[in-house]
């Protein structure tokens, strides 16, 4: 085994992992000239936010409010990636908002020029996970973006919250 610490081969795997995305978007480029890769990789993310939403929906305890625990969700496997993410409650239990401070995909996305395909996939994502929570908890969840890195912004900030039944 290596003798390497555990959290250098960690990152080295997360960049491994991002490496393997970029290179999956070269080969569809390269294979497929008749295809948009930003389509293909806008639809990458909705089927992993499919997935996410489902693993997310069957940890949640739908007696706690739901915005706040999706958002820990969400830091939880941020910060497993590498990203610096924080949850941050609104002004009810109904409403929360991750803020990400920095991230390695849109460090990626800026290096290889391909900045313009980085917020809609995370908002792919995040909007296919939230779906998939509110189809498996019939929730009324929504998430928008506020600001984003690649938008010029100082963070991504998306803002998670119950909508309420109109009367």
């Amino acid at each position: 085994m290596s003798d390497k610490p555990l959290q250098h081969r960690f990152d080295v795997l997360c960049q491994i992992t991002r490496a393997q995305h970029f290179a999956w978007r070269a080969a569809v480029a390269d294979l497929c000239p008749d295809v948009d890769p930003a389509a293909v990789t806008d639809k990458m993310w909705e089927l992993t936010g499919v997935q996410t939403g489902a693993a997310y929906a069957k940890r949640l305890d739908r007696s706690k409010p739901i915005a706040a625990q999706v958002a820990a969700s969400i830091v939880w496997s941020s910060e497993c990636m590498g990203e610096d993410a924080i949850v941050e409650i609104g002004e009810g239990a109904d409403e929360a908002f991750v803020r990400h401070h920095d991230c390695p995909w849109f460090h990626w996305h800026k290096r290889l020029d391909l900045l313009a395909e980085d917020r809609p996939g995370c908002d792919m994502w995040f909007s296919t996970s939230v779906d998939r929570v509110n189809e498996a908890c019939g929730t009324t969840l929504r998430v928008e973006t506020l600001e984003a890195l690649p938008d010029g912004d100082s963070c991504c900030l998306r803002r998670f919250w119950v909508e309420q039944p109109t009367p």
